[in-house]
């Protein structure tokens, strides 16, 4: 075992990508070797963003009414979630709720809306608000979440301002056919690449826990890292009453750790983003996740709530990261790619992050070791039951309720 995380920690710290095999090893690791797991990723993380970590922040500019019938989604077709619907935000409300975000310390605006795509009238929607939200702080980077593309339609976006595009594609080619039938994985696949030859940075990450073998999460992750995806979000199922995915409790807080170290080796200099379900599943152990993680959502998510957002900086603090300024770029100098006018995808000035005197996980021994093999689990390595249910959003955008962020 310390011969195969030395050498992913070793090709890792070099960006060099490990083979498939070595990625399925990582995902079957023992809960005793967790820690060792932890500190061989984070040493990755630590050479590509040293102690940063930026903070994200969602705001749905318009929620439920999907067409789509995507299984995870508590907006699809049919949705049963009682969760929050609404049209479009007006632009002035849209920027209203990204500065709560930006005032929580949120270096990236995310403007989300549900449906297939956009339609051209749409898009000069969402560039009206890009705009009202670059008009109160032009430093805050946007990235658009919108559906499937057209043609033209992120040449539009990125004229208006945006600096982003995201689109998951959530679990393999070879299974997406079981999560959804209105459209493809290579639909998907086709948007990211519509994004990102349009000069967006693309993003584009995955959702655990949905059922997915091994060999399915490692594709998916080899997938984003052939995309090039500049930023991968890594979601864990929340199984929303009224989804057919509502009975899928099957995640531990350490089967999530394992993912999220797969993920930093696979894609060694990208930005990893805790994104939703963290807070489900990983439980107490979020600050781990930290030395694998260089990014995470503040606050809330789309249709379900998050942790408050004071306790999110509370845990980055604690855990001895730093939240990212505006003024440092977030990407290593060399992925800091060029849109068509020259224009770096990301503003800000560079900054070195080698070693900087983390510590990454060495030293952390307080965490649970979880259960021995043929042995009853330990609590800490049971999947939350199903009677922990998810939140509904009932705050923030598209409500009276002032944010969590």
């Amino acid at each position: 075992m310390d011969d195969l995380l030395n050498a992913l920690a070793d090709k890792g710290v070099r960006g060099e990508t490990p083979t498939r095999d070595e990625a399925l090893a990582v995902l079957r690791t023992s809960d005793d070797d967790l820690l060792d797991v932890v500190a061989a990723a984070g040493k990755v993380r630590r050479r590509w963003f040293g102690r940063r970590v930026k903070l994200n922040y969602l705001v749905n500019l318009k929620s439920g009414l999907c067409p789509e019938d995507c299984s995870y989604c508590s907006q699809r077709l049919g949705s049963r979630t009682g969760i929050l619907t609404y049209s479009w935000l007006k632009p002035d409300e849209a920027a209203e709720a990204a500065a709560a975000g930006v005032r929580g310390g949120a270096k990236r605006v995310c403007v989300v809306a549900s449906g297939r795509g956009p339609t051209d009238r749409d898009v000069s929607r969402v560039s009206e608000t890009i705009e009202a939200i670059k008009e109160r702080d032009e430093q805050v980077e946007v990235c658009a979440c919108l559906g499937l593309l057209s043609d033209g339609q992120a040449e539009r976006l990125r004229r208006a301002g945006a600096d982003a595009y995201n689109h998951n594609l959530n679990t393999s080619e070879a299974t997406y056919g079981d999560i959804c039938t209105t459209h493809t994985y290579e639909d998907r696949v086709s948007t990211v690449e519509r994004a990102r030859d349009a000069g967006l940075s693309p993003c584009s990450g995955l959702i655990a826990g949905m059922g997915e073998s091994d060999e399915d999460l490692v594709d998916v992750v080899f997938s984003l890292r052939e995309l090039d995806a500049d930023s991968v979000p890594v979601n864990f199922l929340l199984p929303f009453e009224g989804t057919p995915l509502a009975d899928e409790w099957n995640m531990t807080p350490q089967r999530a750790l394992r993912i999220l170290a797969m993920v930093r080796f696979v894609c060694p200099d990208v930005e990893v983003r805790l994104a939703a379900g963290r807070e489900v599943h990983l439980r107490s152990l979020q600050p781990l996740a930290l030395y694998l993680a260089n990014s995470l959502f503040l606050g809330d998510y789309l249709t379900s709530e998050g942790q408050a957002g004071t306790a999110d900086l509370e845990m980055i603090r604690d855990a001895g990261f730093v939240v990212e300024d505006t003024a440092t770029a977030t990407l290593p100098a060399h992925r800091r790619g060029r849109r068509a006018d020259g224009a770096e995808r990301v503003n800000g000035a560079e900054r070195v992050t080698g070693a900087d005197g983390t510590n990454g996980a060495g030293g952390v021994d307080a965490v649970p070791a979880g259960g021995v093999a043929g042995g009853e689990p330990a609590v800490a390595d049971r999947p939350a039951r199903p009677h922990e249910r998810v939140a509904v959003r009932r705050r923030g955008a598209g409500t009276e309720l002032p944010p969590n962020a």
